[in-house]
């Protein structure tokens, strides 16, 4: 069977069962786009989890899951007539060929940033009133900030090298360490924002995705803590009983595992 064939039988596949859930199934026949939007935050975070574990079996399920979120949303909307699967295709295939003239136009592009450049202009073009109307008010405000600095710099606000980035989180780290000299505790907030603003801005100057960086981290810390916790049941002991110094010990030894 032709590849692209077998695709379009999965995908008819799943819209019919999804079809005879709506009708037949109790829970599926409740939900509505409200219900099921914080099922879907936490179905893209485990995609996330599954991205930076690199466990691609994962990946596909999740992506399964992610979906058959679409599916849903589209089925509701096929039934208040709103739209259904087919408009949701058809409109991301407008946008992509809109806003890729070097591919389906006549625009010359050099290289990426010229695309990403032309792809923010566009966007004004359709009616936008603000290269940051697309950053959405609930995403996380790390992921917020990166997007913030990504959208502005696409358009030509932006530092022209990364030491001048480097610059500006010592400048932001002195007046963090000024304000906690004065226990300000209004401004010590404000100028610790300022601090991970710039830290985030580095990032993208680095090539480093400042939320994968963290994620990482995160689950460095875990590991190792979770070492020592390990070591603390194989000497039966309580983990608030060990002393700073003991833990350090099997800390330094999680770090050389």
């Amino acid at each position: 069977m032709n590849h692209r064939k077998a695709q379009l039988l999965a995908i008819d596949r799943l819209l019919t069962i999804m079809d005879e859930l709506r009708e037949q199934c109790p829970w599926d026949k409740k939900q509505t786009l409200q219900s099921l939007r914080h099922l879907t935050i936490e179905e893209t975070y485990e995609l996330g989890d599954a991205i930076l574990d690199n466990n691609l079996e994962e990946v596909k399920n999740e992506l399964g899951d992610l979906l058959l979120h679409i599916v849903f949303y589209a089925k509701i909307g096929s039934e208040t007539k709103n739209f259904d699967i087919g408009d949701v295709a058809n409109a991301i295939c407008d946008k992509l060929i809109s806003r890729h003239p070097h591919i389906y136009g006549d625009v010359k592009v050099a290289n990426e940033e010229e695309v990403k450049q032309n792809w923010e202009v566009l966007k004004l073009k359709e009616g936008k009133s603000s290269v940051l109307e697309g950053v959405p008010k609930s995403l996380p405000s790390l992921v917020k900030a990166s997007r913030i600095q990504e959208k502005v710099a696409s358009v030509g606000f932006d530092w022209e090298e990364p030491q001048q980035v480097f610059e500006k989180i010592q400048e932001e780290l002195e007046e963090l360490q000024h304000e906690i000299s004065d226990n300000n505790k209004g401004k010590i907030e404000a100028e610790f924002g300022d601090v991970l603003f710039s830290m985030i801005n580095y990032a993208r100057f680095l090539k480093v995705d400042p939320e994968n960086a963290l994620e990482r981290t995160n689950k460095k810390f875990i590991k190792r803590f979770q070492y020592i916790e390990k070591k603390a049941k194989e000497l039966n002991k309580s983990i608030k009983d060990m002393s700073l110094a003991e833990m350090d010990v099997y800390w330094e030894q999680a770090k050389k595992l």
